[in-house]
């Protein structure tokens, strides 16, 4: 069974009625970008709603529980998306209206505990263990903030209630949409064992078909599985991961911060710039630059910008949301060099050029591929391997094979 065949009931449920010592609450909002479009849209509740750019080169950024049905999904594109449900109404994204609501969702977390960890626009982990005394048992939290999501912003939210993170997550992800699931500290092997490989944290369609191969279909199958053996299958780190996930083992507490809405660089030539090539050349070095930020920070990034300033000051950006996203400098390059060759530009004159990765993420909790051999896994280990070498002998030990020092050629940087 996939991810996508895993059963998401609706309205309240409860795995168990214990939440004794559960005091860490996944909150997540259900469609987030259609629920708040939606709000000004009344009488498109109840129909399948893609919410995305209008022209067919762009990709879907959510779509409704309906849409969703008919096979819609984040980040399809959407000449897809039409094909796949030519009934379905497309309207235009309000980022505007995204981000006031995100405000007033976080703004609501922090009235109810001082430990919340955002982890995008619409969803977050809370402690609430300092919060008992005060608003009730966890269960009562978990519907207070449902009950105040849906009365102040208009939007509904899933809630999962466990004793780690990773379990929460996952309760909160099995309960949507508006949903509420309690896993007891007692009851989280029973929980976890049940459900399908691909339920796990960091386990891609790739991977899943590893473990499916090795006769692992199940969590518990996993769990059962000596670390041993998974860690000669699937390396050291992953097989690790895997099997204290399948125990629902997880360290980690709730951490407070702020999430850097975005990273990035830029370089304003000495000299404006005609050549192709060179603009290629700035772009791998730029893209190399936001790729190791991201590492360091320990963000991936959802979408990937380019901005592109020309010799009479005006100015274009230009962006492309990943499938999966990312902290590896080829596929951020690989994505900036195809939007700026799609500007068609020929021979003018530009004086600036900058690449940007947004819509971040935590990289340990992102959806990624953990299956060594895979291109984009060994990207990532050379990358890796080389931030290592330059964190010892300098920034300008090791560069990108393909990085010809445009400097020597045409067009001195200088800081934008």
């Amino acid at each position: 069974m996939s991810r996508s065949q895993v059963r998401r009931p609706t309205g309240r449920l409860g795995f168990g009625a214990d939440d004794a010592g559960c005091t860490i609450l996944h909150v997540d909002m259900d469609a987030f970008y259609a629920s708040v479009s939606l709000r000004t849209r009344p009488e498109l509740h109840g129909l399948p709603v893609i919410v995305g750019g209008g022209g067919n080169r762009g990709v879907v950024l959510s779509a409704t529980y309906e849409a969703r049905a008919l096979g819609v999904h984040s980040a399809m594109p959407m000449s897809r998306a039409r094909r796949v449900a030519p009934q379905a109404v497309i309207i235009e994204p309000d980022h505007r209206a995204y981000a006031h609501v995100s405000r007033g969702v976080m703004s609501l977390f922090g009235s109810i505990t001082p430990l919340v960890e955002p982890i995008s626009l619409d969803e977050a982990f809370l402690d609430v263990s300092g919060s008992l005394r005060r608003l009730g048992s966890p269960t009562a939290i978990a519907e207070l903030i449902r009950a105040r999501v849906q009365d102040e912003q208009q939007i509904t939210c899933s809630v999962g209630v466990a004793t780690t993170k990773f379990v929460a997550k996952l309760a909160s992800t099995r309960a949507k949409p508006d949903g509420l699931l309690v896993v007891p500290a007692d009851q989280v092997i029973a929980f976890l064992h049940p459900l399908p490989v691909g339920a796990l944290w960091g386990v891609g369609d790739k991977t899943e078909e590893q473990l499916t191969r090795l006769g692992l279909r199940t969590v518990g199958d996993i769990a059962n599985t000596p670390v041993g053996t998974l860690q000669r299958a699937l390396g050291q780190a992953v097989g690790a991961h895997l099997h204290a996930l399948a125990w629902g083992r997880d360290e980690r507490s709730v951490s407070p911060h702020e999430p850097e809405k975005s990273i990035g660089n830029e370089e304003t030539f000495e000299h404006d710039i005609d050549d192709p090539e060179i603009i290629h050349a700035h772009l791998l070095r730029l893209a190399d630059q936001v790729a190791g930020r991201l590492r360091a920070a320990g963000y991936v990034g959802r979408t990937i910008c380019l901005k592109v300033r020309f010799a009479d000051f005006s100015t274009i950006t230009r962006s492309r949301t990943l499938p999966r996203p990312t902290d590896v400098g080829m596929d951020i390059y690989d994505t900036v060099r195809g939007l700026y060759d799609a500007l068609g530009l020929q021979r003018v004159r530009i004086r600036l050029v900058g690449v940007r990765a947004e819509g971040l993420l935590d990289a340990h909790d992102a959806p990624q591929q953990l299956l060594l051999g895979e291109p984009d896994h060994g990207r990532r280990e050379a990358e890796v391997a080389v931030d290592e070498l330059r964190a010892r002998y300098g920034s300008a030990a090791v560069r990108p094979a393909r990085l010809v020092d445009p400097d020597r050629r045409r067009g001195t940087p200088r800081p934008g």
